[in-house]
């Protein structure tokens, strides 16, 4: 396929359609339900998806269609953490037996780990970039996650003030 890939009509809706361009009616949607985290993740990636997957989905970025783009996001922020907690044990420059001195190898995995992750964030808005060039619409009623330190729910959200 030739040129700059489509937008999907979701991420028109959520910039505002900056284009003015027709939006298509025909466009897949995927069922809005919140995706399971797949077992396969380790336990870092796990807790990352844990963190950010009923965020996302409430603001409908996360669908049944994205899990597995979000898994490859959340299974590389797995990886760069346990890079970096290697790097902090070891040094990040080493001399082979060879007397040559060379770069830790964790240092290429946390890297390559770090660029992944950048270019996942930027599709699933993940970055203050990404973000601003989206809108979104917060939902009225039940709120989409729970505040656990608040239990009367004394504390106001943002979108009870709409």
């Amino acid at each position: 396929m030739r040129g700059r890939k489509p937008t999907p009509t979701s991420l028109k809706l959520l910039h505002g359609n900056p284009g003015h361009r027709p939006i298509r009616g025909d466009e897949p949607k995927p069922p809005a339900s919140q995706p399971s985290c797949p077992a396969h993740l380790s336990p870092t990636a796990k807790a990352e998806w844990k963190r950010l997957a009923q965020s996302l989905n409430a603001i409908g970025l996360l669908t049944q269609a994205d899990r597995a783009a979000f898994a490859a996001y959340c299974q590389a922020y797995g990886r760069w953490v346990e890079a970096e907690r290697k790097l902090a044990e070891t040094p990040v420059i080493l001399k082979t037996p060879a007397g040559y001195v060379q770069a830790s190898p964790w240092l290429a995995i946390a890297n390559k780990q770090l660029e992944l992750m950048a270019k996942f964030m930027a599709e699933i808005g993940l970055t203050p970039s990404a973000r601003s060039r989206l809108s979104v619409q917060m939902p009225r009623g039940p709120k989409p996650w729970d505040y656990p330190h608040d239990p009367e729910g004394l504390i106001a959200t943002p979108w009870e003030f709409d």
